[in-house]
């Protein structure tokens, strides 16, 4: 099977790695490699029980059964010979090997999979999954009856995922494997971390000759996508996002280095409560213009413009994963955090003054003397305050974070689309950061023209097309 590997390809079979990401970019030949990879451990491993998944059964058929280098076509001398069957998600072979195509849409589908023994497991397309689904999958990889051939004692359980950029899991898989360590690296985990051998291998289109050899305009064509899609796609950036919301957010413009903020300047607080989720609390500053000693420059921000100084964030360290801090608690830590600052404004999420189940997270943080008022909460006008400062006026930024707010700097950029709300933001992602900095910008709204819809446009079109008009253009 080896032969029938590209380069980069036979990188991944002959990995010692025991828990691998592939791939990065589109065409690198991910889904032909996992397809070689289970036929081969298939045939030389008998009774192996082999796991792939898609996130949707329905992409299983498309991407992995049929076409020229599907399932039906390498196996079609097995299937003649009666040494493997394939059904519509089952491929048996003749010595009690197994390969199962399986399909987990949503995190309650992972019963499913509780008493299986996964000796191999394969993932399509990664950052279609939750890290809920992918840390279940992971505890169910195994050896347990089977008797595993000397040569392979090192490698069994293995895990294989390929995946592009973008995505529901995007951040979670960037931080499991391509954050902190280099390409090709491989890394013994600690055991809270699943304690296998993890690795990271990028495959771009250059590393699969048969796509461009196929389809010499596959490049083209992912060039044609434009922007940050292009580069996610092309280069397997993964810093870049396929439908991120704040597409005007730069690093090189937005994030600056730490500096005294002028005890004279404004200055908002703002809370997003979570307790399984992560809580979030940002320091935010108003510049009045005057100059300031910025990482050894000095340097002026217009007047007007918020730096987002400060941040304290619940998380454990794993994606989406709160403290469960009480409300008190957190009221202590920011106290002390804020260093005897005064604060000119303090909101925080209407639902923490909600009484109904008793006395309201914003009376429990009252006794530590941290207060709050109702932040404005309306989505898409704050989504759209945090996009306008972004853009600025004469080509300068109404909206800075310090370098130190690493939270907000790593969860804005994965923020995505609501498929079935155009103009707002994905809830399903990590944006208790990125909601605390709506409350905050809201807090301090600036001008934003609504962009016009094509009826308004139509209308100001017929406004302006009266004959006298038509008469005078003619001329």
């Amino acid at each position: 099977m080896a032969n029938k590997l590209h380069k980069r390809q036979q990188d991944l079979f002959f990995s010692k790695a025991t828990e691998i990401l592939y791939g990065g970019a589109a065409g690198g030949g991910k889904s032909h490699a996992m397809r070689l990879i289970a036929i081969s451990y298939a045939l030389q491993v008998p009774n192996c029980q082999i796991y792939l998944f898609r996130r949707i059964f329905s992409d299983l058929a498309k991407n992995h059964i049929e076409g020229a280098s599907g399932f039906n076509a390498l196996l079609i001398d097995f299937i003649k010979s009666k040494h493997a069957t394939i059904t519509s998600d089952e491929i048996t072979f003749w010595n009690g090997s197994k390969i199962y195509l399986c399909h987990c849409q949503h995190e309650k589908d992972v019963v499913k999979y509780q008493g299986a023994e996964i000796h191999i497991l394969l993932i399509d397309e990664l950052t279609h999954f939750s890290e809920k689904i992918y840390r279940f999958l992971r505890g169910r990889c195994r050896i347990g009856s089977l008797i595993v051939p000397a040569q392979f004692k090192q490698k069994l359980p293995l895990i294989i995922c390929g995946s592009n950029p973008g995505g529901v899991g995007h951040d979670f898989v960037k931080q499991t494997f391509i954050d902190g360590c280099k390409p090709m690296e491989i890394r013994r985990m600690q055991d809270s971390e699943g304690g296998m051998l993890r690795q990271f291998i990028p495959a771009k289109l250059a590393d699969n000759p048969t796509m461009t050899l196929n389809d010499p305009l596959y490049a083209a064509k992912l060039e044609g996508l434009g922007g940050a899609l292009a580069r996610a796609m092309l280069d397997g950036d993964w810093d870049c996002i396929d439908g991120a919301y704040f597409d005007n957010f730069d690093k090189a413009k937005h994030i600056v280095e730490p500096f005294f903020i002028p005890p004279e300047w404004f200055k908002i607080r703002a809370f997003d409560w979570g307790y399984s989720k992560p809580f979030c609390v940002l320091w935010g500053a108003v510049s009045d213009g005057s100059l300031v000693d910025c990482g050894g420059i000095k340097r002026s921000f217009p007047r007007g413009a918020i730096i987002i100084y400060r941040e304290f964030y619940g998380c454990t360290g794993k994606a989406n994963e709160g403290l469960k801090m009480h409300a008190g608690d957190i009221a202590k830590n920011t106290k002390e955090m804020q260093q005897g600052e005064k604060m000119d404004n303090m909101v925080a999420d209407p639902a923490i003054f909600d009484v109904s189940s008793g006395e309201s997270i914003a009376e429990q943080m009252s006794k530590e003397k941290i207060y709050w008022q109702s932040a404005d909460n309306k989505r898409v006008a704050g989504w759209q305050q945090i996009r306008a400062r972004f853009s600025g006026q004469d080509n300068k930024p109404l909206l800075y974070f310090v370098n130190t707010c690493k939270n907000l700097i790593r969860t804005l950029p994965i923020m995505q689309y609501d498929n079935s709300k155009p103009e707002d933001l994905n809830s399903d992602l990590e944006d208790h950061a990125v909601d605390t900095l709506r409350y905050l910008c809201m807090s301090r709204p600036i001008v934003v023209e609504a962009p016009k819809t094509q009826m308004a446009l139509e209308e100001q079109w017929y406004r302006d097309f009266t004959p006298k008009n038509y008469a005078h253009n003619k001329k």
